[in-house]
């Protein structure tokens, strides 16, 4: 099992009040990226794997989306995304995506923010995914970039000249990684960008668009803070298909 550290109730109240959870999608810097891999939404059946408060479920079925299933390892996240839901064409369960069972294709868009990057064994999930493809179905999904998740340091460190380096420690080592983020020792698992992309190319998926996330400078006006994306990629957004043949 996964741990869960989202039901721990000192880090679920420090990260309930993250700019992204208060303020959903328009919260996330990331978002309009995401919005633009997104496949055409109208009629489709939908997946959110890690849906946490529900913010995209829900605006997924404000554009067109016939049904959306939210799953979540949390309880917190799920009893937020049911109290703060109340169309009866988004349902939402408890699941451990190391664990995963979904029916065979049946959804047409399987997307996840933000929650790959716990799943130890990536390519069972993968696989699991694609049989839940329709043929010609969509992956979209966000992960902490890999060179992010293998630095050395949890923050900046300035040399005697002033200048910021962001250290990144045994890159090509994959496997668990631990990081003190609002609680000590949050568990993730590191992968490379290639094996994180040939997992899926293995699994029959046909990669469509790969995008290392960087603010515009429109956002780093508004939030100078983000300035810092620039040094390095935080986050990887990923569009990928399953093809008709397979």
């Amino acid at each position: 099992m996964a741990q869960n550290i989202y039901d721990n109730p000192g880090f679920f109240a420090v990260y309930s009040q993250l700019p992204r959870q208060v303020h959903g999608l328009d919260g996330a810097p990331e978002w309009p990226a995401i919005r633009a891999i997104l496949p055409t939404l109208t009629g489709k059946r939908v997946a959110d794997l890690g849906c946490g408060f529900g913010w995209a479920s829900r605006w997924m079925r404000t554009q067109g989306a016939v049904s959306v299933l939210g799953l979540d390892l949390s309880q917190n996240m799920i009893a937020r995304a049911k109290a703060d839901t109340s169309d009866p064409a988004i349902e939402y369960r408890i699941a451990d995506l190391e664990t995963l069972e979904l029916p065979e294709a049946v959804f047409d868009l399987v997307y996840s923010a933000l929650a790959f990057h716990y799943v130890e064994d990536f390519r069972r999930l993968t696989r699991v995914i694609h049989k839940a493809l329709v043929p010609g179905g969509d992956l979209v999904f966000t992960a902490e970039h890999p060179i992010f998740m293998a630095a050395a340091h949890p923050h900046w460190i300035t040399d005697e000249d002033g200048r910021k380096t962001w250290p990144v420690n045994g890159y090509s080592l994959e496997g668990e990684r631990r990081t003190d983020w609002f609680a000590r020792g949050v568990l993730k698992y590191h992968r490379t960008l290639g094996t994180t992309l040939n997992t899926l190319i293995d699994a029959g998926f046909e990669l469509r668009r790969v995008e290392e996330f960087a603010p515009t400078p429109e956002q780093i006006e508004q939030l100078p803070e983000l300035a810092e994306e620039l040094e390095r990629p935080m986050m990887l957004l990923v569009s990928a298909r399953k093809t008709a043949r397979r």
